[in-house]
């Protein structure tokens, strides 16, 4: 885990009342097609030189954040303001030279490559759309970033099915890093490798931060990775972030039901202290985002949901020093001991 300078970082990435929606569909069967609310109004602040890990269950919207923060997927609603510039107003041109700042590691080294380029031209292939180097330069700069993620340049003549998946998510981490951004958004990178190879990526990754001072948007249902290399932890929950906090913080002292319940699921290597602690069984499916529920998304299968839950959404709120919180309960249980 990198550390962070204590309130000396700049915000890189600012996103507000951010919402992405996706229209359904109508039928005859369904009438009225309506929309998936993906990303459902968040605000996230990213500082320079961090890595903020965005942890959640398996369709919360994780992934739909970090596109949208990329423009990938143009927002419904809100901003995204990248070194206080504002993403969501820029077309053609000028959103291209803002996405040489900002770059993304696929989750599926499988399926993210084409199988029909040779690894020189898939790296090299961001140097020519932005005009960047062409040549002998080219040539030059996709053997040095092949190095650079470990990879024997001797091999950029192959094409991604003569690699090992570990050795093309690091072909994916070579191709974002050649036009050297200060953001990336990492994708649930490991996900789809082999346990024994997981380590391996992730210490790249922290390699890389530390040479070219890099910030990271980590997505992933690791809980336990998260630990190792994030400074800050949002969760997500149905579109929305419910908690946000430093890792220590968040650990060590998690507010929220959802938040707790997802911490209780993590194995802790020491079998005594396994064998005495209570995991945490939620009750229910999670909600569909086609149809969430009124008031607070998790009032489902919160065990201390109260009328006001069934009626208002709560707000992300500063309810501990450096320790954002969203639900009413906690508020109040808070208030009650100051």
């Amino acid at each position: 885990m990198s550390t962070l300078n204590n309130g000396s970082q700049r915000t890189l990435i600012k996103a507000e009342r951010l919402k992405k929606h996706f229209p359904l569909s109508s039928s005859f069967f369904t009438g009225k097609g309506g929309e998936v609310r993906a990303v459902d109004g968040v605000n996230l602040e990213i500082l320079e030189g961090e890595t903020l890990g965005l942890v959640g269950e398996s369709g919360c919207g994780k992934s739909t954040l970090g596109r949208t923060i990329l423009q990938l997927h143009k927002p419904t609603e809100g901003s995204v303001k990248f070194e206080d510039q504002d993403l969501v107003t820029m077309e053609g041109s000028e959103l291209r030279r803002m996405r040489s700042h900002m770059q993304i590691v696929f989750q599926d080294p499988y399926s993210s490559l084409n199988p029909r380029m040779t690894v020189r031209e898939i790296v090299g292939e961001p140097l020519e759309i932005h005009n960047v180097a062409h040549g002998k330069a080219r040539k030059e700069r996709v053997n040095e970033l092949l190095e650079r993620v470990g990879l024997n340049p001797q091999m950029a003549s192959r094409y991604p099915h003569e690699f090992s998946g570990g050795q093309r998510q690091r072909i994916g981490v070579a191709r974002a890093l050649a036009l050297n951004p200060s953001f990336i958004v990492a994708d649930e990178p490991i996900s789809a490798l082999d346990v024994s190879i997981q380590a391996q990526v992730v210490n790249l990754l922290l390699d890389l931060q530390k040479e070219l001072n890099l910030t990271y948007l980590f997505i992933t249902h690791d809980l336990s990775m998260v630990r190792y290399i994030c400074d800050r932890v949002a969760v997500m929950y149905l579109g929305k972030i419910v908690e946000l906090g430093s890792v220590d913080e968040i650990y060590e002292n998690p507010q929220h039901p959802y938040t707790q319940a997802l911490l209780s699921a993590v194995p802790v290597p020491d079998p005594l202290v396994e064998e005495r602690r209570q995991r945490i069984i939620l009750e229910g499916d999670v909600p569909s985002p086609a149809h969430p529920p009124a008031g607070c998304n998790f009032n489902t299968r919160c065990p201390l949901a109260f009328d006001r839950c069934m009626k208002t959404d709560p707000e992300l709120k500063e309810l501990l020093p450096g320790h954002q919180v969203a639900c009413y309960a906690v508020e109040e249980s808070i208030r009650s001991q100051l």
